[in-house]
């Protein structure tokens, strides 16, 4: 009977001490995710800008790095709603990193970075990116009146047109520039670079998005920005923290356009 109650009673330690174990896991666990949640981190980072450095409760070289990549991926879409609160830098210098490491021919690395984050400097490029974008898109305008125009198309013009009209509070205008060769830009190693910074926004819980239209105006922009010739800016990409949500868009299903050895059906064109 002794042995049989000794043996009751370590059980019962032993219970307890797993149970002990599993609750600090947890509590541990919980933190992990707190701390390294995007959700979570505009808040604190507001807070730690201006600072001498980031404060202990932003680990930016952890933030986003327990993203999954395929999600991540599929949950990158183009987010043109941002709030005004300010980025820091050290979060921005994270995203630029991402973006250094795409592929390049003889690994040339052409990539110029230029983030415009004075606000002044910001209202001069939303201003004569206004100009630009309202031209491009009158005609689509004039489409939407039509009782057919898809529903989506319209969203998605009320976002461009959102991002047109707030341009000024992005609280980040990223530039990607890049060394021509032979008198060409190297885009095909600039846009890999590109979707590296915005998968890498995306990891991170920053809203951002790609645009050309700076480029109507884009010799003037490049030599205000200092860009030597040779190295013209390729892409404006407003960056913040989101007004919405990351999510998954909707797409076609791949079958719909993956051909195996060649092409039995041409691929239907996305409707509007």
């Amino acid at each position: 009977m002794h042995v049989r109650g000794r043996c009751r009673r370590r059980e019962h330690l032993l219970d307890r001490e797993r149970r002990d174990h599993r609750d600090r896991d947890r509590a541990r666990l919980h933190r992990r995710r707190d701390r390294l949640d995007p959700r979570r981190l505009p808040r604190a980072a507001r807070r730690a800008e201006g600072s001498p450095g980031l404060s202990d409760e932003i680990d930016v070289a952890r933030i986003g790095e327990d993203v999954p990549l395929l999600e991540g991926i599929r949950t990158a879409r183009a987010i043109r709603r941002l709030r005004p609160d300010p980025v820091p830098r050290e979060l921005v210098r994270k995203v630029c990193e991402a973006g250094t490491f795409a592929p390049s021919g003889g690994n040339r690395q052409p990539w110029v970075f230029v983030a415009v984050t004075e606000p002044e400097r910001r209202a001069w490029v939303a201003e004569r990116y206004r100009r630009g974008f309202h031209a491009y898109i009158a005609p689509a305008l004039e489409a939407a009146k039509r009782d057919d125009f898809p529903e989506a198309g319209r969203r998605n013009m009320r976002a461009a047109l959102f991002l047109a009209d707030h341009l000024h509070e992005a609280p980040v205008h990223l530039f990607v520039a890049g060394w021509t060769r032979r008198g060409r830009p190297q885009v095909q190693a600039l846009f890999p670079c590109i979707q590296n910074v915005l998968l890498a926004c995306r990891a991170v819980g920053l809203g951002a998005s790609l645009t050309t239209l700076h480029r109507s105006f884009g010799d003037e922009c490049d030599r205000w920005l200092g860009l030597p010739e040779g190295c013209p800016s390729i892409a404006l990409l407003p960056i913040g923290w989101p007004s919405g949500r990351h999510g998954r868009p909707p797409r076609r299903p791949v079958d719909a356009c993956l051909h195996w050895q060649v092409v039995t059906k041409p691929s239907d064109p996305l409707p509007g």
